[in-house]
């Protein structure tokens, strides 16, 4: 692949286009990072506020669900990882079965979601009048799971769009395949995993013997 054709307007060279998208993906996720800093504080500061509440109520997440999820996007991860890895070696194939396998990873990671989702509004876990746990503030535990994973869960969902339609780039030859774009997506990509690995010890193993 030739510089010429990776190249885009307005960037004059291929290195100030990279660093161009390097700067713009951070600048974005740093955003996003205070964004799920807040929550991630607000969660901190009710925990130490309530400490057995929190406890009760982290109880009845399901560890399995969690686990499961954490595998698949940790393994999405890797095979983000390849794909990138693939384009900068122009290995067309490897790269969109990469990024094939990481939407099909992101989409079995919501699949599972869904099933956990179902399980615990059939259990009465979703803050209410008729809320099955006690203390009354175990609720904050699960507003915060359902905001937090809930966020979690759009970001990704946008996250198997943006990979669906870079790979079509791709595959439609629209693109070259060393194109630093590819950077910039793996980089949003590898932001949400890390966000569910923050989010699983928080949700899933609070207080957990």
């Amino acid at each position: 692949m030739s510089d010429a054709a990776a190249l885009r307007e307005p960037w004059p060279d291929l290195q100030r286009q990279r660093e161009g998208v390097t700067v713009g993906i951070w600048l974005f996720i740093a955003s996003e990072v205070l964004f799920f800093g807040a929550l991630f504080l607000g969660y901190t500061v009710y925990r130490t506020l309530y400490p057995e509440a929190f406890r009760i109520a982290a109880a009845e997440t399901n560890v399995l669900y969690g686990s499961v999820n954490l595998l698949l996007l940790l393994t999405s991860s890797a095979a983000m990882t390849i794909a990138v890895d693939a384009s900068q070696q122009e290995k067309r194939r490897t790269t969109l079965v990469c990024l094939g396998l990481t939407m099909l990873l992101g989409t079995g990671f919501l699949l599972v979601k869904g099933l956990e989702y179902s399980d615990d509004i059939a259990k009465g876990l979703f803050p209410g009048p008729h809320f099955p746990l006690q203390p009354p503030q175990t609720q904050l535990f699960w507003a915060f799971y359902w905001v937090m994973t809930g966020v979690h869960a759009i970001h990704l969902a946008t996250g198997i769009g943006v990979v669906g339609v870079f790979a079509f780039i791709l595959w439609r030859r629209l693109l070259p395949l060393g194109s630093p774009a590819i950077v910039g997506v793996a980089t949003y990509w590898h932001f949400v995993d890390t966000v569910w690995i923050i989010l699983f010890p928080l949700l899933y193993l609070v207080d957990r013997s």
